[in-house]
């Protein structure tokens, strides 16, 4: 069946006359005297193109043509700032999966911005609440955004061009955009929370002098915040629901925010957004930042059958997702949200790589982390895949395949959902193993010091018969989703109850220990086992083989309360609390990032084998090779790492061998101080200086003092000590 349209009078506007236009690009594209609209819907009778005047007066107009797919039309006077949506005549059948409703007024997939926000309202849902298989004929237009026309063409990117850094040599920092800034005191207050603060100087400095190389940027495509948040006085803060994959989230700008102030104002224009997050991504750059962005193809804010009609619901929903074989009106669910978008259909694919090439060639980020990438894997048979569609066209694309790509290898609900280590060679991966493994490791849990010894190598279980290297391997102990690392020492339980749910939502394995008190305490002891706890895990994280990934506020000792779900909280429960930063860990942390960046032996470009094994040899406390009665021992929580600065070849562009310093990484995870033997790993004896100490900061802060091979070494409970023997050129 065909819904109707909905009631309303006929627009008193003088329509302008729609000339034939080009389905080649889809969106809206400024040229020639006007805008080409081209849209995408397979099975659409018609698609009408709505104008809204400032006043919000509508103006219908009916795209002529339809070719390939695509329906489309050139409209001669419209200028940039121009506010519009879709409205879509066409099947209503939820049972043979078509939804099209021309009461709803929809978004472009392409719009470059948008304008206003969803109001929560039973008109937004596409059938009638008493007849599911009938249309609902309530006009959406009051209480849904408006798609704008952006020309963008005339910005001056002043010479920037993308950074290319070397994934060995590359630390990510992940953040919020809003969250990063929005207590900063040093940060003028009408830029605080958007990408104009971000790209500040107080916080492009503050980033660079840390001393990591790319900001990895929690979701920014405009979202949707859900209905039922609302209703609790909370929103969608991480933005994992979005609705627009070509633009830029308007909460986060300033120029939106001074609009919206504003009655009338214009500046900026509308679109402000966009010219916005360019200033931003030209102002990291400067400071020698990759910006890299957080992206959620894998579902979009519509949600179930019974969510709202946004947008691809209502254009042609059988194509934009997966649905249910023999059951067309569900959608197959991977991702937890309700639905999956179908990376195998040619528009829906399209779509995602247009809007990938669009925000590396017009907005200049050098690279993107898929959430629930495994989704993307998945076609006709649900199984992942990687050679799957979507996998195959990023590796030819000339564009995106000289980006970083990073996948979350896993989403839900399927036997295969947990993708660690199958992903395309040209990808990195978040590695959960890595995560649990260290977290156990250094809460002296029975893990043995065999696994720890992978991890911190690179991981080649998962990666190295792929011919991958350590770099595949995003090592990781926090991210936004879980405690952060000051709540991972301090809170055994997760305290949720702010979320509203009773603390039923959020894991319950958090692989945590409160180390003696559950949250804040006075007991000075608790306080600095909690410290020397974090030390020893970012001592681990910013040191092992791989590409770290550390999780914005970590540095200062972020606390979220214990909360380890905070996607709703857009309050002091997520924001940096930078007048309760701690500068000494802070200082710690630049300091390993600093050791890092110095020596080459670090940073790994490929797995030790064969004569390059003993480049990186393991020992026990006692100074001698680990033997296969230790290596299978769960209770053994100490080891030495020799790292060998002779042959390190990671470091230079043309490949030429690179001289290193040697180090040693006396490794204690058991509670009580242990001694360790250095041993003789060189027919000379060498001097080991200490560079590092987790236990006592100022220890390695002085660096007073040297031991010799066959000294013994006293390194403190739950701490990494890490000693340099410097070398001459040979």
């Amino acid at each position: 069946m065909t819904a109707p349209d909905p009631t309303a009078p006929d627009p008193t506007a003088q329509a302008p006359a729609v000339r034939p236009g080009s389905g080649t690009h889809l969106g809206p594209i400024p040229g020639d005297g006007g805008v080409n609209f081209a849209v995408a819907s397979t099975v659409a009778e018609g698609v009408t193109l709505c104008l809204f005047d400032d006043d919000g007066q509508e103006t219908r107009l009916d795209l002529p043509d339809y070719d390939a797919g695509v329906w489309h039309g050139f409209v001669p006077g419209i200028q940039h700032g121009q506010a519009y949506g879709y409205r879509v005549k066409g099947p209503f059948d939820p049972a043979s999966g078509q939804r099209c409703n021309p009461a709803k007024l929809l978004l472009d997939p392409y719009a470059r911005a948008v304008r206003g926000t969803v109001t929560w309202d039973q008109a937004l849902v596409g059938h009638d609440p008493d007849e599911p298989g009938q249309p609902s004929g309530a006009d959406s237009a009051p209480f849904v955004p408006r798609s704008l026309v952006v020309d963008g063409s005339g910005y001056d990117w002043e010479g920037d061009a993308p950074l290319g850094r070397p994934y060995a040599d590359s630390v990510i920092y992940e953040a919020h955009v809003k969250g990063f800034t929005a207590r900063h005191p040093d940060i003028p207050a009408e830029l605080r929370g958007t990408y104009a603060g971000l790209g500040h100087p107080v916080a492009t400095e503050y980033l660079r002098d840390l001393g990591v190389t790319a900001i990895e940027l929690l979701p920014l495509h405009e979202f949707v915040p859900e209905g039922f948040l609302a209703g609790r006085g909370l929103t969608n803060y991480w933005g994992y629901n979005s609705i627009g994959f070509f633009a830029p989230y308007q909460g986060y700008s300033a120029a939106v925010r001074r609009n919206s102030a504003s009655a009338g104002s214009t500046s900026a224009g509308p679109g402000g957004q966009v010219s916005e997050f360019r200033d931003m991504v030209k102002a990291l750059h400067r400071a020698g930042l990759e910006v890299i962005l957080d992206v959620v193809y894998n579902h979009t804010a519509e949600g179930n059958q019974n969510g709202p009609t946004l947008s691809f619901r209502g254009l042609d929903n059988a194509m934009y997702y997966r649905l249910v074989p023999g059951n067309a009106s569900g959608y197959y669910d991977t991702t937890g949200t309700g639905n999956s978008l179908d990376a195998a259909n040619p528009l829906t694919l399209r779509l995602i790589m247009d809007s990938l090439r669009y925000w590396v060639s017009e907005m200049h980020v050098d690279g993107f982390r898929f959430d629930l990438a495994a989704t993307l894997g998945r076609e006709e048979d649900n199984h992942f895949d990687k050679y799957a569609a979507f996998f195959e066209l990023v590796a030819q694309d000339p564009v995106l395949s000289a980006t970083k790509l990073i996948a979350e290898p896993w989403d839900v609900g399927q036997p295969d959902s947990y993708d660690l280590g199958r992903f395309p060679v040209q990808w990195r991966e978040w590695n959960g193993r890595y995560r649990d493994l260290m977290r156990d490791f250094w809460r002296s849990r029975d893990t043995g010091v065999a696994e720890f010894a992978t991890r911190f190598a690179g991981s080649s279980d998962l990666y190295g018969s792929a011919r991958r290297g350590p770099t595949a391997s995003v090592n990781l102990i926090t991210v936004h989703d879980g405690f952060t690392l000051r709540d991972l020492v301090s809170y055994d339980d997760k305290h949720n109850e702010a979320n509203g749910e009773d603390n039923r939502d959020g894991t319950s394995d958090n692989r945590s220990w409160n180390c003696g008190a559950e949250g804040p305490t006075d007991d000075p002891g608790i306080s600095a086992l909690r410290a020397r706890q974090a030390r020893a895990m970012l001592s681990t994280l910013l040191l092992s083989f791989g590409l770290p990934l550390l999780l914005g506020g970590d540095e200062i000792g972020r606390t979220q309360g214990g909360n380890n779900n905070a996607y709703c909280q857009d309050n002091e429960i997520s924001w940096f609390d930078w007048a309760a930063a701690d500068h000494d860990l802070r200082d710690y942390v630049k300091r390993l990032l600093t050791l890092r960046r110095e020596h080459p032996v670090f940073r790994r470009k490929k797995f030790l084998a064969g004569a390059e094994a003993a480049e990186l040899s393991w020992f026990s406390t006692a100074g001698v090779p680990v033997s296969h009665d230790q290596w299978t021992d769960p209770t053994m929580h100490a080891i030495a790492v020799y790292l060998d600065g002779a042959d390190a070849p990671d470091d230079a562009e043309d490949g030429t061998p690179q001289l290193d310093d040697d180090f040693f990484m006396l490794v204690n995870a058991f509670w009580e101080e242990l001694p360790f033997t250095l041993p003789r790993v060189r027919p000379e004896t060498q001097t080991w200086f200490v560079e590092l100490n987790s236990y006592d900061p100022a220890v390695s802060a002085a660096r007073d003092f040297s031991k010799h091979t066959g000294d013994t070494v006293t390194v403190g409970p739950r701490s990494v000590l890490v000693l340099r023997a410097p070398r001459s050129e040979e």
